[in-house]
């Protein structure tokens, strides 16, 4: 497969995926800003938000004032915000406009249908439908475009590309969204974070709340929290499911340069196979999630190298 052709697959993948996220992680967020707390408390938990994708820069240049509807507005309807789902949206669908004669008719219908019904939605109307509605609408339309993805397209090295980068930024995104919030359910004390809303919060936004009243059938705790969101194999979501279809992906499309991405692909693999969650808490959640995300992050760098076009 011609690498071009590669690289628009990997990120139609990455960015459709990251819609998504996003909008999972700020429709948990929003939730939790409806529970009783204090403005400053509810702003600094938006701010947590920009300081995760890394746009508090971007975003003062733009307001001069961190609040709920700030932060929507920024992070689901500015074009200039290259992180907003908007953006991502749009990029997906540029991505699968530049290798349309790859993808099925289908697939290309399902993402050119989702920017073209997104570019009609203002925010004034996302926000008087409900914002939440909105999330949910992201989230249909993603699992659509990945539903037609799986259902029609050959299983060849176009398929593996794509498939390698949902992985690669689903696992990201589960990590971030996992560091964010349960910072933000133990900066208050231990009230915080055993608060059943919350983390219920928490699990919903992955998609993981009935996954997790059927494994463990009990009370929630953050350590049953973290250990589904990591450890386990068959949650779907989890940073083990992710990191072994991204070990099976390579080896689908290995090539005679990607041993040493093939390499660092398995031993971030192998830390999460045979890791225990006491273990991981007691060195610490968030140097442990900070580590992952490097490590996701030097395995992007790694692909790009080894498969896709040259930056």
């Amino acid at each position: 497969m011609l690498s071009r052709t590669a690289d628009h697959l990997y990120w139609l993948a990455r960015y459709t995926e990251r819609a998504e996220n996003l909008a999972r992680l700020l429709d948990v967020s929003y939730q939790m800003s409806l529970l009783p707390q204090s403005v400053a408390s509810q702003n600094e938990n938006w701010r947590a938000i920009l300081a995760l994708n890394s746009l508090e820069d971007a975003f003062a240049q733009v307001y001069a004032e961190v609040n709920v509807e700030n932060v929507l507005h920024f992070m689901v309807s500015d074009p200039a915000n290259p992180s907003s789902i908007h953006s991502c949206l749009r990029a997906a669908r540029e991505n699968a406009h530049a290798v349309r004669g790859t993808l099925t008719a289908e697939m290309w219908e399902s993402v050119n249908a989702t920017w073209l019904e997104l570019r009609q939605q203002h925010f004034d109307q996302i926000l008087a439908r409900g914002i939440s509605e909105f999330f949910d609408w992201v989230k249909l339309r993603s699992a659509l475009i990945r539903g037609v993805t799986f259902g029609t397209m050959l299983r060849d090295d176009a398929l593996h590309f794509i498939r390698l980068g949902g992985l690669l930024e689903r696992g990201d995104n589960t990590a971030r969204i996992l560091d964010m919030q349960y910072h933000v359910l133990h900066q208050n004390g231990d009230e915080a974070a055993t608060d059943f809303y919350r983390w219920s919060a928490l699990l919903r936004s992955v998609s993981a709340f009935q996954v997790y009243r059927k494994v463990y059938s009990e009370a929630i705790t953050p350590a049953r929290v973290a250990e589904l969101l990591i450890l386990r194999m068959d949650m779907p979501r989890s940073l083990h499911a992710c990191a072994d279809g991204i070990v099976r992906m390579l080896q689908l499309i290995a090539n005679r340069v990607s041993a040493e991405t093939e390499r660092q692909a398995g031993v971030l693999h192998a830390r999460l196979h045979f890791a225990r969650i006491d273990d991981v808490l007691a060195g610490g959640l968030h140097a442990y999630l900070a580590d992952f995300m490097d490590r996701i992050y030097h395995l992007g760098d790694g692909i790009s190298r080894d498969f896709l076009v040259a930056a």
